[in-house]
This record gives C-alpha cells, structure tokens and sequence, in this order.
C-alpha cells in the first residue's frame, strides 16, 4: 500500500494535498452557496485576504493530523516531508498575513 511506504517524497505530496482538501472543507462548510471559482475569487481580490489566510491557517490542521499519524507509525521520513510542506504553507499564510 502506498500509505504504509517510508519516503520522503510521499510526505511531501501528502503535505500538499491535505491543505488543498482543508480549504474545499472551508469552502464547503462556510460558503456552501457559492460555486468554488466565486469563492476563490472573492478570496483572492478581498482587502487584506483575511478568509484566505483563515481557510489556508484552518486546513493546515489536517497536515498536523497527518504528521502525528505518521510519527506515531514510525514512519519518520514521511513525517519529515509533511513537516517540510507545513513550514512552507505557515511561512506563506505569515507573509500573506504580514502583507497582504
């Protein structure tokens, strides 16, 4: 199974993927109405992009879950890859929050 590999580079595809499901969660739960092109447009043309930086802050928790399901099953290359991913996701929402 592709799940139970050790490698660093499927932590880094997992370690993007998940954030991108976090923010269709975001959009599904908040802004159930609107269409995701709406959304993301108002996301990205909104003054200070305060709903983009809380989807992207919110959907990183599902990086943090699946971070501890990794450490706690040993696999710590693909936990270091999920890491990697979540410090590159954190640094962009703190310097789209900064300014944006």
């Amino acid at each position: 199974m592709i799940f139970k590999k050790d490698d660093i580079k499927l932590g880094i595809v997992l370690g993007f993927i998940a954030p991108l499901i976090g923010v269709l969660l975001f959009k599904l739960y908040k802004f159930s109405v609107f269409s995701f092109k709406e959304v993301l447009q108002f996301m990205v043309v909104e003054p200070g992009h305060k709903t983009l930086s809380v989807a992207l802050s919110l959907s990183l928790l599902l990086n943090a879950l699946i971070f501890t399901l990794y450490v706690n099953s040993g696999r710590d290359k693909t936990a270091k890859g999920i890491f990697i991913t979540t410090l590159v996701y954190g640094v962009s929402v703190l310097l789209l929050k900064t300014f944006g």
